[in-house]
């Protein structure tokens, strides 16, 4: 266990830099289209200022390169931010400006510094502690509370962390570690992994790691292709990774030897247009007509999924299970995340991992809906493959 903000003493008057992950959408007029990962990180933040420290807050946007690039400032993050404390965000344009700024800050203040990434040690895959050392002139303590970027080995997520004592995580990283902790290592069972996605590839680690774990595992959208494939069906025009058919038998054998249930879809909704406005059939999944592709879980394999979901204690879901972008494809998704908020409200533990599976969960239920809905794209598929993140490992131990 990692300590938190909730295992320091006295911080009035202490700088506290923080960490957070506010890489938000915005649009051309540089107005957040959606603040999901700004309120996440309120908590943290005013559990900081109730406590009297000073807030520096440290985030990235975009990907600026290590260049200074007005395109990705964060400037109007700050302005929007202000708006969701009441109170103004002090903007520090950059760290070689930041001391005199947070020199004034008074107790409870909150700062925003630009945009982290405008440095090239930022990302540096070395050794060098200079910048990390820079950065840890302006607090007293360190916080991450950005899970979001937790799988990045870079300065402001793990190289400082090693430098400015203490270093603890935030509200929102602690929740998001033990949530995805308690559904990976002490599920109540049955405990059901949903994993979809387009592609088997980018899944294998986290096929591999869960097949450990879990008693059922739904495999759905473009990745259940290259499984179809594997067995001789025939799967028309629908994507499928021919390198792959060796690691899906595999992960067939494995499902098998370890007493997991592999639940695939039986039908699938094809479509000769992928903009949805050709023809659209149900076909069964091992006889897709050339020229079609599958593009959503048919609905033999809707009532299947639900069945399975709905008895179970424990439920992760990683990926849809269709192209649910559009919504002529979206009902098999839809489907399944019904199921999963039933499950919830009959008691189950819930979690919502990462990516495109929490797109999909906020356009068509709320986050209420669910135990977690993870915060963390690329950290929180990591976590799920039991890899160790850089930002995580570099905070103090209990």
């Amino acid at each position: 266990m990692k300590k938190s903000i909730k295992d320091l003493g006295d911080i009035k008057g202490k700088r506290a830099l923080v960490r957070v992950d506010i890489n938000v959408p915005l649009d051309e007029n540089k107005n957040v289209t959606d603040d999901t990962r700004i309120q996440a990180i309120v908590p943290t933040v005013n559990y900081l200022k109730e406590r009297g420290a000073k807030i520096i807050l440290m985030a990235h946007l975009g990907r600026p390169k290590g260049e200074k690039n007005p395109e990705f400032t964060l400037e109007p993050v700050a302005k929007y931010m202000a708006k969701v404390f009441g109170e103004e965000i002090i903007f520090i344009p950059s760290v070689e400006e930041a001391a005199p700024y947070v020199e004034k800050l008074t107790d409870g203040q909150i700062a925003l510094l630009e945009n982290i990434r405008y440095y090239k040690a930022e990302e540096a895959k070395d050794d060098d502690m200079t910048f990390a050392e820079q950065l840890a002139k302006l607090g007293d303590f360190y916080v991450n509370d950005a899970f979001g970027a937790a799988h990045r080995n870079h300065t402001s997520t793990a190289k400082l962390a090693k430098i400015l004592k203490p270093a603890v995580s935030g509200l929102l990283m602690e929740k998001e570690i033990r949530c995805l902790s308690q559904a990976l290592d002490n599920p109540t069972r049955p405990f059901t992994a949903i994993v979809g996605g387009a592609k088997v590839s980018s899944k294998i680690g986290v096929l591999e790691n869960l097949l450990d774990k879990v008693d059922n595992m739904i495999i759905g959208g473009g990745m259940a292709y290259t499984f179809v494939k594997a067995n001789g069906g025939k799967i028309g025009n629908s994507i499928c990774e021919d390198d792959q058919l060796d690691v899906a038998k595999a992960i067939e054998k494995k499902a098998q030897e370890k007493g997991v249930k592999l639940v695939m879809a039986t039908d699938v909704l094809v479509t000769d247009d992928f903009s949805g406005n050709g023809t659209n059939k149900f076909v069964k999944i091992n006889e897709i007509p050339d020229g079609f592709e599958g593009v959503d879980a048919g609905e033999e394999s809707r009532k299947a999924f639900a069945d399975v979901i709905k008895s179970s204690k424990t439920i992760l879901m990683n990926g849809p299970v269709g192209a649910f972008e559009n919504p002529k494809f979206a009902e098999g998704t839809k489907a399944v995340l019904a199921a999963v908020v039933e499950a919830t409200k009959n008691g189950a533990t819930s979690v919502i991992g990462g990516g495109d599976s929490v797109s999909a969960a906020k356009k068509f239920f709320k986050a209420e809906d669910f135990t977690h809905v993870s915060t963390g794209g690329g950290a929180s598929l990591e976590f799920i493959e039991g890899k160790v993140l850089p930002g995580v490992a570099a905070l103090d131990d209990k």
